[in-house]
């Protein structure tokens, strides 16, 4: 059974920076390294994908995150990471992690909170 355990959410002000981590369970991440992404969602709106990383470690970012947030992943640690900076009050939001094809229960997520 694979599962994700996403950390580092939190308060920060405009301009500020986190850094937040998806650590995954259940299989060889290394071996299998499947095309992950970071999705988030707002209450009311549905879950949207923001940044994704494919083989090679080729990413790609939507619109309103490119130049500010970076996907990368840590074979060692089965882990994906998503640094944030510049971030912005509409960033608010619910951050997910999962396969691109999202064929995984999704975990809880984590909170990213922009406040002045």
């Amino acid at each position: 059974q694979v599962t994700f355990l996403e950390t580092g959410g939190d308060e920060v002000q405009p301009g500020g920076s986190l850094r937040l981590g998806c650590t995954v369970a259940g299989m060889i991440f290394r071996n299998y390294a499947p095309d992950m992404g970071w999705y988030r969602q707002v209450p009311g709106n549905q879950r949207e994908l923001i940044a994704e990383i494919h083989g090679g470690d080729v990413t790609n970012y939507a619109d309103s995150v490119k130049g500010r947030f970076t996907i990368s992943r840590d074979y060692a640690r089965d882990t994906v990471y998503l640094q944030m900076d510049d971030l912005k009050l509409e960033d608010t939001a619910r951050y997910y992690c999962n396969t691109l094809r999202a064929q995984y229960a999704w975990a809880q997520g984590v909170q990213v909170t922009v406040s002045a």
